[in-house]
């Protein structure tokens, strides 16, 4: 008995990374592996991104978390900005809607941001290239927490005092 299952715990730890491997995956995983197999770049994933979304979710209580960071350097200069865009859309899914699209003339610059919702959450992924490198982002932030935020640096009336007289 302890021989079969030990034989499909092995069989489902092969078959796993195989099927993912294989389909690329969806969202932002999915994003930068079919841009690392298409453009024959590799992306630098931040260690202990885990733990800094975490922190930052605490340090903003609750207003930022989810964070993912793939950062291309020595990315080919000029790629098509229409099949760029193609490949996020079609990996990150039809929940997804691209809000803003910027591509300089020959390619070389190009802007993309897709926002979701999340419940009362937002879903921001932004894939931006300046030249001969690309940064992909994926955050989730709450709207009301960043508001309140801001609101805390802003000035009111010109005279150099916020809302709490400081």
């Amino acid at each position: 008995m302890k021989l079969f299952f030990g034989v499909v715990l092995c069989s489902v730890a092969l078959v796993i990374p195989v099927a993912v491997l294989a389909g690329g995956g969806a969202g932002f995983d999915g994003v930068v592996n079919t841009i690392e197999v298409r453009y024959h770049a590799h992306a630098t994933r931040i260690p202990f991104i885990g733990f800094i979304s975490f922190i930052a979710r605490k340090g903003t209580h609750e207003g930022v978390a989810n964070l993912h960071v793939a950062d291309f350097e020595n990315f080919p200069t000029e790629i098509d900005g229409a099949e760029l865009n193609q490949i996020v859309e079609d990996k990150l899914g039809s929940e997804w809607q691209r809000v803003i699209r910027e591509t300089s003339r020959h390619g070389g610059e190009q802007t993309l941001i897709f926002m979701r919702p999340e419940g009362a959450r937002m879903g921001l992924f932004i894939l931006d290239k300046d030249h001969s490198e690309l940064n992909v982002l994926q955050i989730s932030v709450d709207p009301a927490h960043i508001d309140d935020d801001i609101g805390r640096y802003s000035h009111h009336h010109g005279d150099g005092l916020d809302s709490s007289g400081l």
